[in-house]
């Protein structure tokens, strides 16, 4: 599809949100033109260097720690059958525990710091990530399994000339995931546990009743997913150039 034709579509979207939030008259949802002034207003201001950065480096950090300690544990486990075997119940507990329960308790064990949030978004970005690593590294052609028995390949030439690029597609895909994930619970537990941030921007706009700023974060979470997302397909399109046909 063509780019004008998405972005006519969008503008569309936004001209019928706009006249039926107008013959609505509805306080708690404005209509965007208000909502572009109150972003105007918000992103450019000091609130970028005090609350937008630091949302960012949160996510980026907690994401970063998930995405290193998923593709390690990860392509073990999916290495070694009797590995997985050791610590599947383990990670099966872990995993279905939903991150947001635990932010009482990374907050009395951290405090309300940068370290409580990035633990979180670690927490709960990490397993889209480490299970998917698992599926891909399961998934080795096993003619280039026997081809690198043949040849004797050390093991780091293994891992990462063998086993990681066709783990590539699946690990990517949880990358994917988890980066959804990560900007989730970054606002999740800056409302719940910050004096900075974007979450915690958002919470003190809904608690001022400030509707139309409370939609702009939201509309600026939004926008950040997507330029997160689109940055990460660029990566993944120049990572994996050498499978596509």
């Amino acid at each position: 599809m063509r780019w004008w034709v998405r972005v006519a579509v969008l503008l569309g979207a936004l001209v019928v949100w706009q006249l039926v939030s107008v013959l609505a008259a509805n306080p708690y949802f404005p209509p965007p033109l208000r909502i572009l002034e109150a972003a105007a207003r918000l992103w450019p201001s000091a609130h970028f260097t005090a609350d937008v950065l630091p949302s960012l480096a949160r996510v980026f950090g907690g994401w970063a720690a998930a995405s290193v300690v998923g593709v390690a544990f990860g392509v073990a486990l999916g290495r070694s059958r009797a590995l997985a075997d050791y610590f599947e119940f383990v990670f099966t507990f872990l995993r279905t525990l939903p991150p947001p329960l635990l932010v009482p308790v990374f907050m009395l064990v951290f405090g309300i710091s940068t370290e409580m949030e990035v633990v979180t978004i670690a927490f709960g970005t990490v397993w889209p990530v480490l299970l998917n690593a698992v599926d891909g590294a399961r998934s080795v052609d096993p003619v280039l399994a026997d081809t690198a028995r043949v040849f004797r390949l050390s093991r780091a030439r293994w891992i990462f000339g063998v086993v990681l690029p066709a783990a590539g597609p699946k690990i990517f895909a949880g990358l994917r995931v988890s980066l959804s994930i990560a900007l989730i619970l970054m606002v999740i537990s800056e409302v719940v546990g910050a004096t900075s941030g974007i979450g915690y921007q958002l919470g003190t706009a809904q608690g001022a009743s400030d509707l139309p700023g409370m939609w702009a974060w939201i509309a600026l979470i939004s926008l950040l997913g997507y330029l997160l997302n689109r940055g990460l397909l660029a990566v993944e399109h120049r990572a994996l150039a050498w499978s596509r046909p």
